[in-house]
């Protein structure tokens, strides 16, 4: 996520009717004409909706200040090549000049963008999430690792956020303590082609659009080098109770998941024991991430900005246990 203050910068410019002219600067570069694209949300970027006659698309882009250029450009290459590669993925769209990025200047600064196509078909919430559709969502993250196998990308390498911590949280010693655990448990885990390679990063229902069965991936702003098993821990998270363990209640789609991936994949026992430590260190990352985005307070905060920073500490508090949880367990 973006700070909070970037992403009040950018709603600042917001019309009541979802227009905003840094969009408009940004778009004009896909040569849309101004007042088309509409706002839709901010995470860890901005995100408009261009309707256009030969489908939807969204615009993405996200502040030079908290994303290089080359960061941008690495996520959109990615997604050509896995669609060229005959994945289900949403597909970035060329600039007129032939470009699958662009860095506009803006009232804001500098911003890196890219526009993609919609995902055909519609989002389902997790209660919509039959075992069925679990298998065929295992299977689909399955398929998007298979066809990145060998990819050459410029992907940052994940869970570099445990790093951070020591610093960060110096004040919080058992926190220090089970992000050196983390990491040494990370470090000793294999790192062969069947188990590592680029992943995802978000892999949830809410970045998947469903057409017959048929899932196609989108928001691939987190796609990094990881372990496979790491994106799947990350996509079963809402099905996974405080523990980090599969919650009783979703335990059948739980397995249906994990099923339909080692239709595709390669996946077995020693791996599904793994998806534990991947939460554990995907808590203690995302406490970084948080942390990051809550900034300052600077006095005059909306509130919007309050409201969602309450829920963010909140959310801190359960990571935190986790991610100690995790580490002091054998």
């Amino acid at each position: 996520m973006m700070p909070l203050t970037e992403i009040d910068r950018l709603k600042r410019t917001v019309t009541p009717a979802w227009e905003s002219p840094v969009a408009d600067r940004v778009a004009a570069v896909w040569d849309y004409p101004g007042g088309t694209a509409k706002w839709w949300r901010s995470s860890a970027s901005h995100v408009f909706v261009l309707p256009d006659p030969s489908g939807r698309r969204y615009l993405r882009f996200v502040p030079g200040a908290y994303r290089d250029a080359e960061a941008v450009a690495a996520v959109a290459a990615l997604t050509d090549r896995l669609a060229e590669l005959g994945a289900a993925v949403a597909r970035p769209v060329p600039t007129p000049a032939g470009a699958l990025t662009a860095t506009v200047p803006t009232a804001l600064g500098p911003m890196h963008a890219m526009v993609v196509e919609a995902a055909p078909g519609d989002e389902l919430d997790l209660a919509d999430a039959t075992e069925d559709r679990a298998r065929a969502w295992g299977a689909a993250l399955a398929a998007v690792h298979e066809a990145a196998a060998g990819v050459e990308t410029g992907l940052p390498a994940a869970f570099t956020e445990l790093g951070e911590i020591a610093d960060r949280f110096a004040d919080d010693p058992a926190l220090v303590e089970a992000a050196s655990r983390l990491s040494d448990r990370l470090d000793g885990l294999p790192r062969d082609r069947s188990r590592f390679g680029v992943v995802h990063g978000d892999f949830e229902l809410d970045n998947l659009a469903w057409d017959d069965g048929r899932a196609t991936a989108f928001d691939f702003d987190e796609a990094a080098r990881s372990w496979h098993g790491a994106d799947i821990a990350y996509a079963l998270r809402d099905l996974t109770g405080p523990d980090g363990r599969p919650d009783p209640e979703h335990r059948a789609r739980f397995a249906a998941f994990i099923a339909g991936y080692r239709g595709l994949r390669p996946f077995d026992d020693r791996d599904l024991e793994h998806l534990r430590l991947f939460a554990g260190a995907h808590a203690a990352c995302s406490l970084v991430r948080i942390d990051r985005a809550l900034g300052e307070t600077d006095g005059d905060e909306p509130e919007w900005r309050s409201e969602l920073r309450a829920r963010l500490v909140d959310m801190s508090a359960s990571h935190r246990a986790l991610a100690v949880a995790v580490a002091e367990s054998r």
